[in-house]
């Protein structure tokens, strides 16, 4: 092995690292105004307690599918853009950001794809009353019978009514309680309890002068904006942070690591990691099966450290949310993705170091990748840490049931995906030798076990839980249906290997199969929308759910 070969992991590890820290960096404000400092200024919207820059990505990327915004050709921050709705709303009405792609609703407006894909809040109130007219008539049908058209027009509709709440400050809720028994107000509500307050000219006591003292700075924020006086605008922000930060240190510091947390974006950055590691992984199994196998090691090793160094950025990102939410890793679909890409990158770390053939490494970034690029399409929707159902407030059932559950579809999925690596290398390759096809046999099977071993763990304490929530065990609702056909699969492919029915070939397809059981049982019940475990119907997954289970 040369010195350059010899070198190779430690020179994309480093590089890794670099690329890491280098966009981990807090962004500095590009122009006079500092919408950096705005953007940490706590606000409550949702259901909890956030960052104002979470409130503006959050609202660009329902309405946009983005979180930025281009202003004559330049890329701009979402903070900038809600500002402006708020405070210069004539401005921002010309903003192109209402993403529309349905030919009929396009049609509605005289337009067509040729027009471009986002159109202005302008452009689309020239139209109001056909909007209004067609979304009135959508809502009475009911969602699940709508058509496409209707669902598309019913959801501009709603777009547009969040840029109202918006422009007309409804949401999100800005000033602060300031006893107990309070609650966060919108500052419109605030404002007109402030003009009564001083024309009453009875201030009740400390209360209600940091409360009028809140809205008098955020008016002078949104004057300041408006009147673009820039040095007036940055000591009213400061001067806010500070007040909120004497009174709600805990909620700042929060909103702060958020902000951090949204800029630096460890997930998107994952993902780039993962495809680069999947690469040199591919390219260091592809040299391994060719005369030039001395660069296999050291191209599977980088592989290797890039995937570790991936991992500790995806676990960051994972713990982050924990942090921010307060909650075990797995909430929402959202973070069951994340939560299961990570368990399943472990656990083919663990396949990897236990057997050395690459194949672990390929099957790490690939899943990695694809969970990732999963939850990405599961956060269009808006803030991916929203309030939870009032059935799963339980931080010690999300820390058991849930976190049990999923590491079962984890381990299921990279049985699934090691059983398609050997299928893939037996119909498309000459390289699958009865030593390596034994190795591959062993690795599913393990995995198998591990798998068997939490998805029935997890079953049994949903079973638990519901019984305390709905005062029964078991009550054939889709989820638990799907749960149970998981510990089955796991059971059927363990019972087959065991009797002797199915060998290598056939335990790689019955693994496979699983990744059929395990996509239902994760996604089936949105789909149809029904049963006690659906918190919410996602139709637009429908297509690439069957895509999937064709593929398989």
């Amino acid at each position: 092995m040369t010195v350059m070969q010899r070198n190779i992991p430690r020179v994309v590890v480093v590089l890794a690292a670099l690329y890491v820290l280098l966009q981990a960096r807090a962004p500095g404000d590009e122009g006079d105004y500092g919408l950096y400092p705005l953007g940490r200024v706590p606000v409550s919207a949702g259901g909890r307690v956030k960052p104002f820059d979470t409130v503006a990505r959050n609202s660009l990327m329902i309405i946009s599918d983005r979180q930025t915004f281009r202003l004559n050709g330049i890329k701009q921050p979402a903070m900038r853009w809600l500002i402006d709705v708020i405070a210069r709303p004539e401005q921002a009405q010309g903003y192109s950001v209402f993403r529309i792609d349905h030919p009929e609703v396009l049609a509605l407006m005289g337009l067509t794809h040729a027009d471009g894909k986002r159109f202005s809040f302008a452009t689309i109130m020239e139209h109001r009353e056909a909007i209004s007219t067609q979304a009135r008539l959508a809502l009475k049908v009911k969602p699940k019978e709508r058509n496409a058209f209707q669902k598309h027009v019913v959801e501009l509709f709603g777009h547009l009514s969040l840029y109202n709440q918006l422009s007309q400050l409804e949401t999100p809720y800005i000033v602060p309680p300031f006893q107990a028994g309070e609650q966060w107000q919108p500052f419109a509500e605030a404002f007109h309890a402030h003009r009564q307050t001083d024309h009453d000219a009875q201030p009740s006591g400390q209360h209600d002068e940091a409360s009028n003292f809140a809205v008098a700075v955020i008016s002078t924020i949104l004057s300041a904006y408006h009147q673009n006086d820039p040095e007036t605008f940055n000591r009213a922000v400061g001067g806010h942070l500070r007040m909120l930060q004497d009174r709600f240190p805990g909620a700042v510091r929060r909103a702060n690591y958020e902000v951090l947390f949204n800029t630096f974006q460890p997930f998107y950055h994952a993902t780039v990691l993962y495809v680069v590691a999947f690469l040199l992984a591919c390219f260091s199994f592809m040299f391994a099966c060719s005369s030039r196998s001395a660069w296999s090691k050291p191209l599977g090793r980088a592989a290797v450290g890039l995937l570790l160094v991936t991992l500790a950025l995806h676990t960051f990102g994972l713990g982050s949310r924990v942090y921010l939410q307060g909650r075990p890793p797995v909430t929402n679909l959202y973070s069951s993705a994340v939560f299961i890409g990570w368990a399943c990158v472990v656990l083919a770390l663990v396949v990897e170091w236990l057997f050395k053939l690459g194949l672990g490494s390929v099957t790490a970034a690939a899943i990695g990748f694809v969970t990732l690029i999963i939850a990405h399409n599961l956060g269009g929707s808006g803030d991916t840490m929203e309030m939870m159902q009032a059935v799963l407030d339980s931080n010690f059932w999300l820390a058991t049931h849930v976190v049990a559950i999923t590491i079962g579809y984890s381990a299921t999925f990279l049985a699934g995906f090691l059983g398609i690596v050997f299928i893939m290398l037996g119909v498309f390759t000459t390289v699958l030798k009865p030593d390596m096809a034994k190795s591959l046999g062993r690795m599913v099977y393990g995995v198998v076990c591990f798998a068997a071993l939490f998805s029935f763990v997890g079953t049994v304490l949903g079973g638990i839980w519901a019984d305390q929530s709905w005062g029964r065990f078991w009550g054939w609702d889709p989820k638990e249906n799907g749960a149970v056909l998981i510990v089955l699969m796991n059971m059927l492919i363990l019972h087959a290997r065991w009797g002797g029915v199915v060998r290598d070939r056939g335990i790689m397809v019955l693994a496979v199969s699983g990744n059929i059981v395990t996509s239902w049982s994760w996604f089936g019940t949105n789909m149809l929308g029904i049963g006690l475990h659906s918190y919410g119907f996602m139709d637009s997954a429908v297509f690439w759910l069957l895509v999937f289970v064709a593929s398989q």
